[in-house]
């Protein structure tokens, strides 16, 4: 028998040469386990597994083999087991990791992650950004109603800056997102190119009062001086013979004079009511959201006063636009029934190990429960609020339907 530290070095040399196959055993094992079910095998069984693949019968129960224990090479064959076990362990462990890292739904774009040209990136603040331009007529969606001209020439005519160190995906996802916020639209589909060039489909929403209209709440019309800046989503208070009815704002419609050319002071000149995301001020329509009990008191009187309330400063807003920035998304999802988060608490499934989101937020048994700890139970029918990227809500989402 040689010497210990002779040994031990053979020891090491046999743990590395014989661990090489155990140990890509056992990544594969750790990453395929992980990235189809998105649970995590327990890395003893890895191990064990590992172990008895080197030749090792019986898996760690050899280290108290007498063949070994009472052996002439016992300490090279210990040390060899060893770094079979602990190679292995760290190969499951990286598999695991590689797993959890890469988006669950892979797809030719998003491999090739395409990015801007440089030609098209302007430098403003020592930032990069770029202006995307829509080059031909916006399509319709099929199966939607057409979208009006004036939304077409929104689209098409509008100025679109944004970042200019995202990959295309992203940017076409951003682009979408704000045609469908600012034109009111039910879907956008967005396509862009290298040089910034963007193709759009979009469909107009299939109602259009009665959409943005609160459940519970009646509309009703006014004739009131209307402040310059008015638009739809603003709380307003309307004083009356009959007393005050605190609104929002659901529609605008401000009153401009159609001036004649051939005559600039003619007074009878006819007016037109011109509609804008934002009055222009003066005399106009507004159409307001109020509680069935108001409605009664509003069309009964006269409006004497028409005031819009403060929200102040909406801090929550610049938060989501960090997010976003960022890449991530916030989603409202459903529990579905026999789904992982049917009947368990948030802390057996794991969510943020498992699905790589956060819960802020599960509406369960009635109540909200505003960021949930591990022993947060959660049922089938519950609300749950996620915040994650894209993909990973595409992912959980699918997984607790």
């Amino acid at each position: 028998m040689a010497s210990l530290p002779v040994e031990v070095v053979y020891g090491l040399y046999f743990g590395i040469l014989t661990g090489l196959v155990p140990a890509a055993v056992a990544w594969l094992f750790g990453f395929g386990f992980r990235y189809v079910t998105g649970v995590t095998i327990p890395g003893l069984a890895v191990v064990v597994f590992s172990v008895a693949i080197a030749g090792a019968s019986g898996g760690l129960m050899a280290l108290t083999d007498p063949t070994i224990t009472q052996s002439d090479n016992q300490v090279r064959l210990t040390v060899a087991l060893l770094v079979v076990l602990m190679g292995a362990l760290y190969a499951h462990n990286r598999g695991d990791a590689f797993a959890n890292e890469i988006p669950r739904k892979m797809s030719l774009r998003k491999l090739t992650e395409r990015t801007l040209s440089t030609d098209v990136v302007e430098l403003v603040g020592g930032r990069g950004q770029v202006r995307v331009t829509v080059t031909r007529e916006v399509e319709d969606i099929e199966g939607y109603p057409p979208v009006p001209f004036e939304v077409r020439n929104g689209i098409r005519d509008g100025e679109w800056t944004f970042p200019a160190d995202i990959p295309l995906v992203e940017l076409e996802s951003r682009f979408a997102d704000r045609l469908q916020t600012d034109f009111d639209l039910v879907a956008v589909e967005v396509e862009i190119d290298e040089q910034a060039r963007a193709t759009v489909a979009a469909a107009a929403p299939l109602g259009g009062l009665s959409k943005r209209l609160p459940a519970g709440k009646r509309a009703v019309s006014l004739d009131a001086l209307v402040p310059t800046g008015l638009a739809r989503g603003d709380d307003v208070v309307v004083a009356t013979d009959g007393g005050t009815v605190s609104a929002s704002v659901v529609g605008v419609a401000s009153m401009t004079e159609s001036i004649d050319e051939d005559d600039d002071e003619d007074d009878d000149a006819p007016k037109t009511q011109s509609r804008a995301p934002t009055a222009t001020g003066g005399e106009g329509r507004v159409t307001i959201a109020v509680d069935r009990t108001d409605v009664e008191t509003l069309l009964g009187s006269d409006v004497k006063q028409f005031v819009v309330e403060s929200r102040g400063v909406r801090r929550e807003f610049e938060l989501v636009s960090l997010l976003r920035r960022a890449g991530t998304r916030f989603s409202r999802l459903t529990v579905g029934e026999e789904s992982p988060l049917d009947g368990v608490t948030l802390g057996d499934v794991g969510v943020r190990d498992a699905y790589g989101v956060a819960v802020l937020a599960v509406r369960h048994g009635g109540s909200w429960t505003i960021a949930p700890r591990g022993d947060q139970d959660v049922s089938a029918g519950d609300t749950v609020y996620a915040v994650g990227s894209r993909t990973e809500l595409a992912a959980f989402e699918g997984a607790i339907a």
